[in-house]
């Protein structure tokens, strides 16, 4: 049911707009407007908090559905489940009730900030510093590849509080968009996902409350590494989306496309690449969804689930919408049909959340 809700949602009101929100490089408002008004652009907040309070299983379908039509507009339910778990899984109770209710309510969207000029895959290279100054932390630094950077209204920053200790000298902060200080970069111009600003954070001696850190100090890197292992698995789902849309796409154009006097899906060679393309699929959709319940079980083997359906999920996405566009031939190539946008958007998905190579050493770190 969740599902059929969804995907009427996004072909009704998402897919129309998506070739235009690709094409113009904006924020697909259209997106989060329908999302907002059907409670589905933050579906895993917990009740208690005044959100749905869907498992993590529900949480993927979300975002796999709308990644269907639209890969831009699958980040907002996923980037705001990226942002806001560490203030679940970490945070006070202040401040969950202070920042999930908003979210919940649609009134702002969070996003993460970890990476930085220089700490991408090291992460724990960092440089952003947060000194103690009496009741308040000031931040200082650079973020960047922030998802939804001036669009959200939250962001959950890792900073260094101690540098003598590396990853255990690391803090999470909420910074509120509004606080002294804080601005952004141009927007980053990308091969896909163009629809989703990608940009720097600047944190230019912005002060905040004390009690915004999220846990305690010098356990933000354990909280931004203990995030991803859940929310590896929603760029799992946004990859089996878009690989969806494609499949799904070219199912239907090798159908009517006549050569040689019938359709070209009446070819061996071109059931061939639709069955790989599908049997693929499917066995990406099977280890995400179960990443997905161990996700919600919190299961010891979760780390390595949760690599595993990120890597071969996104290796799947880019294999079958580079297939999709060769059996669109040269209409395929074109902007004219969604598969080359598909084809763009996947790219990403083997890079961010870790690259898939990280994920091969994450995997080969916790083997099961």
């Amino acid at each position: 049911m969740l599902r059929e809700t969804i995907r009427s949602l996004a072909e009704a009101k998402i897919a129309p707009h998506a070739a235009a929100v690709d094409e113009e490089a904006r924020f697909p408002r259209e997106a989060l407007d329908a999302l907002v008004a059907s409670d589905l652009h933050a579906v895993h907040v917990p009740e208690e908090y005044g959100g749905a309070g869907a498992d993590a299983l529900a949480t993927v379908i979300v975002i796999e559905e709308v990644a269907r039509v639209c890969a831009s507009s699958s980040l907002i339910p996923a980037v705001n489940k990226l942002g806001s778990l560490p203030v679940i899984l970490s945070g006070s109770e202040d401040l969950k009730k202070k920042y999930l209710g908003p979210l919940a309510k649609g009134d702002a969207m969070f996003s993460y900030a970890l990476s930085e000029p220089d700490a991408g895959s090291d992460a724990a290279g960092m440089k952003t510093k947060a000194v103690r100054d009496g009741d308040f932390w000031v931040l200082n630094g650079v973020k960047r590849w922030i998802t939804n950077a001036g669009e959200s209204e939250y962001y959950t920053v890792m900073a260094v509080t101690d540098p003598t200790k590396r990853s255990k000298g690391i803090s999470a902060f909420v910074v509120e968009k509004s606080d002294e200080g804080v601005s952004f970069g141009a927007p980053e111009k990308k091969l896909g996902i163009k629809g989703s600003p990608t940009r720097e954070v600047y944190l230019d001696n912005v002060r905040i409350p004390a009690d915004r850190m999220i846990g305690e100090e010098g356990t933000g890197f354990a909280t931004a590494m203990k995030t991803l292992d859940h929310t590896r698995i929603t760029i799992a789902a946004q990859a089996l989306g878009i690989a969806q849309g494609a499949l799904d796409y070219a199912k239907g154009y090798v159908q009517e496309r006549k050569q040689f006097g019938k359709p070209i899906g009446d070819f061996q060679g071109i059931q061939f690449m639709l069955a790989d393309m599908a049997m693929k699929l499917e066995a990406a959709r099977q280890l995400t969804y179960s990443a997905a319940a161990k996700s919600e079980r919190l299961d010891g083997d979760l780390t390595f689930f949760g690599a595993a359906a990120k890597c071969f999920a996104s290796d799947v996405a880019m294999e079958v919408t580079t297939d999709a566009v060769q059996l669109l031939g040269g209409y395929g190539y074109t902007r004219d049909y969604p598969v080359e946008r598909m084809m763009r958007d996947a790219k990403i998905t083997q890079i961010y959340e870790g690259t898939n190579q990280v994920q091969r050493i994450v995997m080969a770190r916790n083997l099961p």
